[in-house]
């Protein structure tokens, strides 16, 4: 058994957000929807998501998805807020987070859920703030694209 098989891998991709963080943005944002809640029930990426939602997506390899999803509902007017991992050094961060409107980086590691432990690794905000102004060619690529192919997937060797 690998003794650091735990030390940059999580045994689940689900991480339950910090209530006080989730405060602090729900008052600042007033989320109608969270297409990726803990514990399921949602299948987020192929329901209809609301004006203004959370996502704390999956930790996984299948993040890109959710990344994407929130990109291409802000250029259709959406608001979209997302607790992420602050990995700059993967292909998601550079094709979807940097066309944000804004990133928040969290100064420290969080400690999600009930754990008594901060997590190995740094997180931030996302914000897709769903301005459609100067937005119009990206929304029929958005859409042109999510018909027909998906984001490349994501192999990282860092995951």
């Amino acid at each position: 058994m690998n003794k650091f098989k735990g030390l940059m891998t999580s045994l689940s991709p689900h991480w339950a957000t910090p209530k006080w963080l989730y405060d602090e943005l729900d008052g600042e944002f007033h989320f109608d929807f969270d297409p990726c809640p803990l514990g399921g029930g949602v299948d987020g990426l192929n329901v209809e998501w609301g004006n203004i939602n959370f996502i704390n997506p999956p930790y996984g390899r299948k993040i890109s998805l959710w990344i994407y999803r929130a990109y291409c509902k802000s250029q259709i007017g959406k608001v979209c807020v997302m607790l992420l991992p602050s990995r700059t050094d993967t292909y998601w961060w550079h094709e979807y987070v940097m066309k944000a409107d804004e990133i928040r980086f969290i100064k420290g590691r969080l400690k999600f859920g009930d754990s008594k432990n901060s997590e190995p690794f740094p997180s931030c905000i996302v914000i897709f703030r769903g301005d459609k102004c100067g937005k119009t060619n990206k929304i029929n690529e958005c859409f042109s694209a999510s018909k027909t192919k998906q984001p490349k997937p994501i192999i990282d060797k860092h995951q």
